[in-house]
């Protein structure tokens, strides 16, 4: 029976699970594996692991009865209930591999409650927005420009904090506890604030105060999600003694990957740093948000004492600005090795003072000043502009930063020639600005009942006027958008009739069929839209970023709302204006809604799930370099667990590996390759299909998926085939016109055109999925294992008897000798001869070569 999510049954523990077997570190026991019979081959293991959507294990395997080997109920391995003890009776095996399946789907998926992750969607894009950075040159001339990119999009990120909680203190201060509860008729209509109408709460500087808990609270809900996650699903640590290559890179690479890195899945040292100052970034607006006002009234009031402690608390305010900004600007990631070190000054104090500061804040402000009475709006225009006005900034610098990269550098596959970080950096502090302008302008209109807030008449002054611009430009770029999607549509029914026209060609012997030809031409025509989606979202990223100068300058130019900005000009600008602004407002409330509760089916629906699946998986695939408040990166969880799995077989069975990918599943699987050490590496062969790692990844985040580490990958992965179809979105060849033998494609698809004896009924477009039931997925699979064997064969064992040239001095594989060799204990071996680790392994750390990103600068 299926047992995915239920405990595993009480039997003879599987020999090669984590849970039950010696830990894989360097000072752990030897593992040398018995040598099997003679005549039995070694075991051969197929790991299959799913896409987006996900799969259940009995889908994955074929079978509805399977057993969980390994792990828990968020990310496990299962296998056939047939195939638990495979490696006690290799003997049954020997014509094919063990399948085995590991189901990750919970980790980005699960209750409707994590749709709520939908709400840090900014915090997610611009932490997209570091790792799509161009490649580095050489080292040292690079250095300063990889750091002083991820400066800026940490810079970046830290705004996108303040951002949020200063919108939450436009809600709460200013549009509730200083304007509506000032307001004898709006306090009238909610009955919920008369409390603060009279009596102790009456004074304004006790109500903001009031008001502020709600901010604070904010901040405080996002620290703890973002520690809380951290637990469950980045804090796994690599393997010790398989985190990383053990050998010299080639000197002819252009470049060292990254991924391979041993501390690039765990960079907890960074996070916690980046959490403690968003939390002190967070607490430190409210108490400014609170503090300002408050310092004001007292410098006219004539109150000497309170003004003395004023300028002291704004003096304080200003000293933990200038210490968030040092230790967000201070360092990047540390990606050479797994960083456990914790700065707990800047862990602990940071967050600690800044939270003392504003309950001081707090005090002062409740202080009694029978005089006060509120007018206008709280002091939060200059600040929302010179917010916008600093990620403006921010943007055009690290698009300069991007371009002296790309520059030094070319890469021609690369998105928008180097600049789509820079383009992705706009769409995550668009959607800030979009989403905190809209909650402020749904709750103002709530508030005020009938009028709208900020037009003439109206009772209350409403949010600040640039939130009001922000929510009017939302009309005119869904105008944009609309006609970038009929250019696409026109643009893909053109290709549409100029594909149907060669398609039956494709089928010899097949009569055509126009209506057949045009299904297949539509699907491939729709899927290569995909290849266009840089020049959309550049379009994008630059109207918005002109829309949000120029409602920047209106807002600063006239101080008023745009409908009273336009009024007395031309009625066709007057009314443009106003419709405008009621229409921005009410579609982004409308559309945040609407957001809510599509990510909530999505979560829920694994059909809805797959529409805006990849989008979701692609964001969170990446660790938390830039905003510790993203939603939870999974690979940070599912890569450990691969390579765990894969290192831990191979030195148990002196078996061959196969792991088997599908979409991100394959992203998965090829950056777990890339973590283990070439020893391991050696036994593993990597079978991918319907793969964005070139056609997605390589486009958007070349420093990492960009031809060069991929000719890396390849290089150390001789063993690697990728299937594609020409009908598939998302999936494409790994070296697209090249003479790399990794890509087999594009596939037939359908496999038929018309009716056969062979195939009475239509051939279905398969497009991105059901890869293994094309007779290439086991042929090419069949190919990888048996390459495998061959290698193994060919491997020349290391003993008195032989030399370094193989035996009778015939030329062998040469291999780099680590330090062991030179007289200290002995490395294990497997039984065809190759090195097994688990006892000692080299420490020597790999020099970059040329023209490679630099280890631990990162950014």
């Amino acid at each position: 029976m299926y047992r995915a999510h239920t405990a595993p049954r009480a039997e003879p523990a599987v020999p090669d699970s984590p849970e039950t077997s010696t830990p894989l570190t360097p000072a752990s026991t030897p593992l040398t594996p018995a040598p099997p019979p003679a005549a039995v081959p070694p075991l051969a293991l197929e790991l299959l692991v799913h896409g987006v959507g996900g799969a259940t294990p009995g889908e994955l395997l074929g079978d509805p009865r399977t057993v969980r080997v390994t792990g828990d109920s968020t990310a496990a391995v299962f296998r056939r209930t047939e195939d638990v003890d495979a490696e006690e009776h290799p003997e049954r095996y020997a014509a094919r591999p063990v399948p085995e399946a590991y189901c990750w789907s919970r980790l980005t998926s699960g209750n409707g409650a994590r749709a709520l992750w939908l709400l840090l969607l900014p915090f997610m894009v611009v932490n997209l927005a570091h790792w799509a950075r161009p490649a580095a040159p050489a080292p040292r001339p690079a250095r300063r420009a990889v750091r002083a990119y991820g400066v800026l999009v940490r810079i970046l990120a830290l705004s996108l904090t303040v951002l949020l909680v200063a919108a939450a203190c436009e809600v709460a201060l200013d549009l509730v506890a200083w304007q509506c509860a000032g307001s004898g008729s709006c306090a009238g209509r909610h009955g919920w604030l008369t409390f603060l109408r009279d009596g102790w709460w009456s004074q304004p500087g006790r109500r903001l105060a009031l008001g502020a808990l709600v901010p604070a609270a904010l901040t405080g809900l996002l620290w703890y999600l973002s520690n809380r996650t951290w637990s469950a699903y980045e804090s796994q640590q690599p393997p010790d003694g398989f985190a990383g290559p053990r050998t010299p890179p080639d000197p002819a690479s252009d470049a060292v990957p990254a991924l391979g890195r041993p501390g690039f899945w765990y960079g907890r040292r960074l996070v916690a740093r980046l959490r403690a100052a968003h939390t002190a970034a967070g607490l430190l607006t409210v108490a400014a948000a609170v503090a300002l006002p408050t310092a004001r009234h007292d410098r006219r009031a004539d109150a000497p004492v309170l003004e003395a402690l004023g300028w002291v608390l704004e003096a304080l305010l200003c000293a933990g600005a200038l210490s968030v900004a040092w230790v967000v600007c201070r360092r990047g990631r540390t990606e050479a090795r797994p960083d456990h070190h914790l700065d707990r000054a800047a862990v602990t104090l940071l967050p600690g003072a800044a939270l003392a500061l504003l309950l001081a804040v707090l005090l002062h402000a409740g202080w009694s000043r029978p005089g006060w009475a509120p007018a206008g709006r709280l002091p939060g225009d200059f600040a929302f502009g010179a917010l916008m006005l600093g990620q403006g900034l921010c943007v055009l610098a690290l698009a300069a930063a991007a371009a002296h990269l790309y520059h030094r550098a070319p890469d021609p596959a690369a998105a928008l020639r180097g600049l789509g970080g820079p383009a992705i950096a706009v769409l995550g502090c668009a959607l800030g600005g979009v989403m905190s302008g809209g909650v402020a302008q749904r709750v103002a209109d709530w508030l005020d009942g009938g009028a709208t807030p900020g037009m003439a008449g109206a009772p209350l002054p409403g949010p600040p006027v640039l939130l009001s611009w922000q929510a009017a430009v939302l009309p005119p770029m869904l105008l944009v958008l609309a006609l970038l999607a009929a250019w696409f549509a026109g643009r893909g029914a053109r290709a549409r009739r100029e594909l149907a026209r060669a398609v039956a060609a494709e089928y010899p012997g097949a009569p055509p069929d126009l209506a057949r030809s045009r299904h297949i031409a539509g699907a491939r025509a729709a899927a290569a839209l995909t290849d266009s989606a840089p020049w959309f979202v550049a379009t994008v990223s630059g109207i918005t970023l002109l829309l949000g100068a120029g409602a920047l300058a209106g807002a600063w130019a006239s101080g008023k709302v745009p409908g009273e900005a336009a009024r007395g000009t031309h009625p066709l600008w007057e009314t443009a204006a106003r419709a405008a602004q009621d229409t921005g407002s009410w579609l982004v409330g409308f559309g945040f809604v609407l957001f809510v509760a599509w990510g909530r089916r999505a979560y829920r629906d694994p059909a809805a799930r797959r529409t805006i699946g990849i989008l979701w998986d692609v964001g969170t695939f990446w660790p938390r370099a830039a905003h510790p408040f993203a939603p939870p990166c999974y690979a940070e969880r599912a890569v450990p667990d691969l390579t765990w799995r894969m290192a831990g077989w191979t030195v148990r069975t002196g078996g061959r590996l196969v792991i088997s990918g599908h979409s991100q599943g394959s992203v998965l699987a090829a950056a777990a390759v890339w973590q283990l050490p070439s020893v391991v590496r050696r036994r593993v062969a990597l079978l991918t299909y319907g793969s964005p790692i070139s056609r997605l990844y390589g486009r958007w985040f070349p420093a990492h998926f960009g031809p060069g580490p991929l000719a890396v990958l390849h290089r150390e992965v001789d063993c690697w085939r990728n299937l594609w179809r020409a009908t598939d979105p998302i999936g494409g060849p790994v070296f697209p016109g090249t003479a790399e033998r990794v890509d087999r494609g594009p596939l037939a698809d359908p496999v038929a055109y018309g009716r056969s004896a062979r195939h009475p009924l239509p051939a279905p477009i398969l497009g991105h999925s059901d890869y293994q039931a094309d007779p290439a997925f086991a042929a090419e699979r069949d190919a990888l294992l048996s390459r495998l064997a061959e290698s193994a064969r060919a491997a020349v064992p290391h003993g008195p008897q032989h030399g370094p040239d193989g035996p009778a001095g015939r030329p062998g594989p040469q291999r780099p000798q680590p330090p062991e060799r030179a007289g200290g204990p002995q490395v294990p071996q497997a039984p065809d001869g190759t090195d097994v680790p688990g006892q000692r392994l080299s420490t020597e750390r790999p020099r970059p070569a040329a023209g490679a990103d630099p280890p631990g600068t990162a950014g």
